[in-house]
């Protein structure tokens, strides 16, 4: 009996227990019921919410670029493009050839379809290609049910409706690549582009904008459903430039019958760009979703270097118009005065060499003002060795020789300023007289762009410190004074130097004679260049091969010239350069003059007068017979 009751307590507290551990169990089921249903529930709703709902960024519209009178450069056009979903396609492939059938597909473009489709998940749209004509577009939507898979879409495209004409300027955007990737998720939208070169790239987060962003319902292989929420990006920022874009059309046209040639023009006073070309150019356009390998290899290789922006990164000896320098060198050391004289024979001897003039017989005796008019070499060969190849530089350099001058541009270059010190670093070797003769007339290691020269002539015809710009507001790279410093070159020295300018082209001796520019209160002055490629030998000189068109397109002189205008109240400076173009003054005067006129007739704060061009005595243009 006491065995049962025993049993008995025994059973009764293990009833108990596990009474307790049960009713424990569901109460801690419970309160964790209450926890997940009750205080949890809008986080998990949230997660659930996450898990049935996807969120894509939406490409922002990128900001518009405009002229200086408010004319859009390059914007946003509405555009069509045509996608496929592979796994509503079957066969893939059959349904890209049918699509070939009905618009131009490149075989290429097939093929990298077909990658693409192996690397994404099924459900995932593809696009085949876009900016679809309207016709193209109506082939599609007719033949839709015989296209599986296939879909229209709409969106933006990049527009540059000048093409050629700005595309050194504007530069293109094209799709982002592996290694310009930052973890920014927009970069990593399929139809996202970054500006890739010019202003595009110099201001590519100013005219990025902001994301929009779409959320949609998915089912559990992440298939989207239907779209829920919708906000689009924030468009960039727009731009305005300081170019004028008819003088922009005007210099690109008057540049194109050139092989390979430059030019750029300034507001001397704010040293904004009004024009800047480069040819031969490209189409930016085409640069939208990438090139074939075809159409970059012929970009890449092409002689005349499309690509190159060769008004801020092609460098060139700059010839004779460095002589301005020289001169202005020579006076303010007070080495020479402008009455200086100078006997030219058509040579200067130096030990056992010689060095020519560009006329074999000489311009007889020269005082600065004739020499810089008739742009003898003899008188700037004694200048140079008078006052030494240290302080020509220093003068160069205070000019925008030598140094990159900041413009809102990419590829620019600095040239080369050459001094003693320089061939001591670059070359272990010591300077030479010689060298500093051949340095006087603009050539040996001197090297300039022609933006360069461009900003040397504005800061001739001003006396001050001109730095160059692109762009006009708020977003203008900061430090750029309303008002240029002075340079610190004595007037005095200067207006010798401009005058001697003033005869280049309206002296009766002048190099650049043929090329003056009407009425006389709008008269330019300017200086011819012309700059060799190669030395010239004696048996050249002596049997006369010394003709451009007697040599290869590659062998030929460089044209130069610069110029400012009207010469009383500057206003435009401007340097032309003429790739392999032969004599400055034939080649690039008449552009230059050109140009310049066209810059004053769109001066808006001028009345607007008949500008012609005439010879001395009022006939017909004549080119001098060899101008240097």
């Amino acid at each position: 009996m006491h065995r049962d009751v025993d049993r008995l307590r025994s059973f009764s507290r293990r009833t108990l227990l596990l009474g307790a551990g049960q009713l424990a169990v569901f109460g801690a089921l419970a309160g964790r019921l209450y926890y997940l249903q009750v205080v949890s529930a809008d986080q998990y709703a949230l997660l659930a919410d996450e898990n049935r709902i996807n969120h894509r960024l939406l490409a922002p519209a990128r900001g518009v670029v405009f002229d200086r009178n408010g004319v859009a450069v390059a914007s946003n056009r509405p555009t069509y493009r045509i996608l496929v979903i592979p796994e509503q396609a079957g066969d893939l492939g059959g349904t890209l050839y049918q699509v070939a059938r009905l618009i131009p597909l490149a075989p290429e473009r097939v093929a990298e379809v077909m990658v693409e489709a192996r690397r994404r998940r099924p459900f995932v749209p593809i696009m085949i290609r876009d900016d679809l004509a309207w016709s193209e577009v109506s082939r599609i939507a007719v033949h839709a049910p015989e296209l599986p898979g296939i879909a229209l879409d709409s969106g933006l495209l990049r527009d540059y409706p000048m093409q050629k004409v700005t595309a050194h300027l504007l530069g293109y955007v094209g799709p982002v690549s592996e290694r310009e990737l930052n973890g920014d998720a927009l970069l990593e939208l399929p139809e996202f582009r970054i500006g890739k070169d010019g202003i595009e790239k110099t201001y590519d987060q100013h005219l990025r904008g902001r994301a929009g962003i779409s959320r949609y319902e998915v089912n559990a292989l992440g298939r989207e459903i239907k779209e829920l929420y919708r906000q689009d990006g924030e468009p960039g920022a727009d731009l305005g430039l300081t170019i004028d874009l008819e003088l922009q059309r005007y210099v690109h046209a008057r540049l194109g019958s050139q092989e390979s040639a430059s030019a750029v023009v300034l507001d001397v006073h704010s040293g904004e760009v009004l024009a800047l070309a480069s040819v031969p150019a490209f189409e930016p356009s085409v640069f939208g979703n990438g090139l074939s390998r075809k159409v970059w290899r012929e970009l890449t290789t092409n002689p005349k270097a499309p690509l190159l922006n060769k008004a801020v990164g092609g460098q060139y000896p700059p010839g004779s118009t460095f002589k301005m320098i020289v001169a202005l060198a020579a006076l303010e050391a007070g080495v020479v005065g402008p009455d200086h004289g100078v006997y030219c024979p058509g040579h200067l001897e130096l030990g056992r060499h010689t060095f020519h003039c560009w006329k074999r017989g000489g311009h007889g005796k020269v005082t600065l003002v004739d020499a810089l008019a008739q742009s003898c070499d003899v008188y700037f060969y004694e200048l140079a060795r008078k006052v030494g190849i240290d302080a020509v530089a220093a003068m160069a350099r205070r000019f925008g020789l030598g140094e990159r001058l900041g413009i809102d541009l990419p590829g620019e270059r600095a040239g080369l300023v050459p001094d003693k010190a320089w061939k001591r670093a670059a070359l272990n070797d010591g300077w030479h007289q010689g060298e500093t003769l051949v340095v006087g007339i603009g050539q040996g290691y001197l090297q300039a762009t022609p933006l360069q020269l461009a900003v040397m002539t504005a800061r001739i015809a001003t006396g001050r410190a001109v730095r160059p710009s692109l762009v006009r507001g708020e977003v203008a790279p900061s430090g750029r004074p309303v008002a240029a410093p002075p340079i610190g070159v004595s007037d005095w020295s200067l207006t010798f130097v401009r005058r001697g300018m003033f005869e280049v082209v309206n002296g009766a001796r002048g190099t650049a004679r043929a090329h003056q520019l009407l009425p006389a209160e709008l008269a330019m002055a300017g200086k011819t260049g012309t700059s060799q490629v190669r030395r010239i030998s004696r048996s050249e000189r002596q049997t006369g091969l010394r003709k451009n068109e007697d040599k290869p397109w590659e062998e030929r002189d460089h044209a130069l010239f610069v110029a400012f205008a009207p010469y009383h109240e500057p206003r435009y400076a401007l340097a032309v350069v003429i790739e392999h173009g032969g004599s400055g003054s034939s080649a690039a005067g008449p552009i230059a003059r050109d140009i310049l006129a066209k810059a004053l007739e769109l001066d808006p704060s001028r009345p607007r007068p008949a500008l012609s061009a005439t010879g001395p005595d009022g006939a017909p243009p004549r080119d001098p017979a060899d101008p240097a």
